[in-house]
């Protein structure tokens, strides 16, 4: 295998604001001043651009600069579908001139994706979805979950969409809130530039495995792409890559090597108080050391391991081969 690729959302490298620091934690960060702190970590190679831009006067044009000024390249477009503007949803609302409004604003981002080259367009609809019983008809909420990005997908159909599935926030339930979910909409679709892009955090926090997942969404082909970071399970804290469950990122990343899966390595992260290039740096210097440690790895006795189930053999050689990798 070659060596991992790393990337980044270039929210990792803005200001986060919060319920209670309304105003944010530090002063603000333009696109621009964002992509050159992303420069400053000197190991990203790609980073993930939400669309439209803050600045509505910022051209493309000043953005590509920026982004050859710091040696990287997009690997995908993320519009903001998950706005005000789209509370009551973009591909669920119940406003058709609302959902037309999405797919255009979607359909304005593909050609972002195709004039900088990237490899996707990512749809987190957060706001697709509902909070209370009784408050939508699920058949029709879930047959327009589909058919907006089904649409989408025909629309363009030189171009990849992956869809980002979360349990829930901001809605109560979001409507591609599984790994299993989100594939029964792909597959029910049935065209094939549509996959997920699986984050561990959100994996984690569905009470999923990630490792599970993963490999579930690979033996259907959907896994076009992965964000990593952590937390706690019981919120989508989006901490530092390895900071809280090393082991099971380890396992993520073991299914991934196993099944030669090549793509980028992402950070997905909001470092609310730390400082954004340290908190990168230090993700991608542990996502190093996984890299080491499955070098390392005994793929065939860890598969033998596997097939008795051996639970403690197993893990006896995963963590052999991690902890002595720093």
């Amino acid at each position: 295998m070659s060596k991992p690729r790393f990337g980044a959302g270039i929210w990792h490298f803005a200001t986060y604001v919060d319920r209670y620091a309304t105003d944010g934690y530090g002063p603000p960060v333009s696109l621009i001043e964002a992509i050159d702190k992303a420069g400053q970590v000197g190991e990203l190679s790609v980073v993930d651009l939400n669309y439209p831009f803050v600045d509505p006067k910022l051209s493309l044009d000043a953005v590509e600069v920026a982004l050859k000024r710091n040696n990287l390249g997009v690997i995908g477009i993320t519009p903001e579908i998950y706005t005000r503007e789209f509370a009551k949803g973009a591909f669920t609302n119940p406003d058709p001139g609302v959902r037309r409004r999405a797919n255009e604003l979607i359909n304005d981002a593909a050609n972002v994706v195709r004039r900088f080259g990237a490899d996707y367009v990512k749809l987190w609809p957060g706001q697709d979805g509902w909070d209370y019983p009784f408050q939508v008809d699920h058949h029709k909420l879930w047959r327009m979950s589909m058919d907006g990005v089904g649409e989408l997908a025909s629309q363009n159909p030189d171009l990849k969409f992956v869809i980002e599935y979360k349990p829930r926030e901001p809605r109560v339930h979001m409507s591609y809130d599984s790994v299993a979910r989100t594939l029964l909409g792909i597959e029910k679709i049935g065209l094939p530039n549509i996959g997920i892009l699986l984050d561990f955090g959100h994996s984690l926090y569905g009470g999923e495995s990630p490792a599970d997942a993963a490999q579930l969404a690979i033996d259907h082909g959907r896994l076009f792409g992965m964000d990593v970071n952590d937390n706690m399970r019981g919120w989508d804290d989006d901490m530092v890559a390895g900071t809280v469950h090393p082991i099971e990122l380890f396992e993520f990343f073991h299914v991934l090597r196993k099944n030669k899966w090549d793509g980028v390595w992402q950070l997905d992260q909001f470092p609310f108080r730390e400082d954004s290039v340290t908190a990168a740096r230090m993700a991608i210097d542990f996502l190093k050391v996984i890299d080491r440690a499955l070098d390392k790895l005994d793929f065939e006795a860890l598969q033998a391991a596997q097939d008795r189930q051996d639970a403690l053999e197993a893990l006896r050689l995963a963590q052999a081969a991690l902890y002595s990798s720093y």
